[in-house]
């Protein structure tokens, strides 16, 4: 299994594919991150915010973080169906099995880095920013808790995005499949019925980074919430991988 997950690690740095989507989620952080940052010192002076209030939503906007590690997911699958290699794979790894577990197992260790990056990264805004529009940020525990969830949810959405690359194969529906559940679907439900959206992988996720709507989850349950759609991903993708041909 060594083996398989080194040729899978090479595999997942292959192309520009990675450095295109870690470009896009750090790109839509800092801007979003920047414009709290901008605006901070007025909401502040106003009594509508406080410094920790503005800190904790730069902290948060590096979220988005989480939509790149799913479609990264998503493209480690489907690009082997794409260009055909999805066979040869097979056989070099010993099994579908195996070479779907080395799969998620890579994509995690990829969503961990780009949430250690994007927490690094989040910190470094919240400290220098700030600064940058005439007033000091404030950096709480209720601060470090965000950022550990975003985080988590980079973790929770890389294999995630593997799971629905095995179930749907194709790339492009793979990827419209992610973000648009991600940024239509589930959040369109949340604004109709958010008692039941909230029981859905991208709103549960907003639940472990303490979005703080009312209407969500609590962080222990959304992550039983999020582990019990992985398995069902699981048991799905499983099924597919072992019961259609591989071509």
């Amino acid at each position: 299994m060594r083996n398989v997950l080194a040729g899978e690690w090479m595999k997942a740095w292959t192309g520009r594919s990675w450095l295109i989507l870690l470009s896009a989620g750090i790109f839509m952080s800092l801007l979003t991150c920047f414009g709290y940052a901008s605006s901070g010192d007025q909401q502040i002076a106003l009594g509508r915010s406080t410094a920790a209030a503005v800190t904790d939503d730069m902290a948060q906007a590096w979220m988005m973080t989480f939509l790149m590690a799913a479609v990264f997911g998503a493209i480690l699958v489907t690009r082997e169906y794409t260009s055909g290699a999805v066979a040869r794979s097979v056989l070099l790894s010993g099994g579908r099995l195996r070479l779907l577990s080395a799969k998620a197992l890579v994509a995690t260790a990829v969503g961990l880095l780009n949430g250690l990056l994007a927490a690094g990264l989040a910190f470094l805004c919240a400290s220098t920013l700030p600064g940058h529009f005439g007033y000091d940020g404030d950096w709480t525990g209720h601060t470090t808790r965000i950022v550990l969830g975003v985080v988590a949810v980079n973790v929770i959405a890389a294999p995630w995005g593997v799971l629905l690359g095995w179930i749907i194969r194709h790339q492009l529906a793979a990827v419209v499949t992610v973000i648009g559940l991600t940024l239509l679907v589930e959040p369109g439900l949340q604004q109709i019925v958010p008692e039941v959206a909230a029981y859905l992988p991208t709103i549960a996720m907003s639940s472990v980074y303490l979005d703080g709507k009312p209407e969500l989850l609590s962080v222990p349950l959304a992550l039983l919430v999020l582990a019990g759609w992985l398995a069902a991903a699981a048991v799905a993708a499983r099924q597919s991988l072992l019961s259609r041909d591989v071509i």
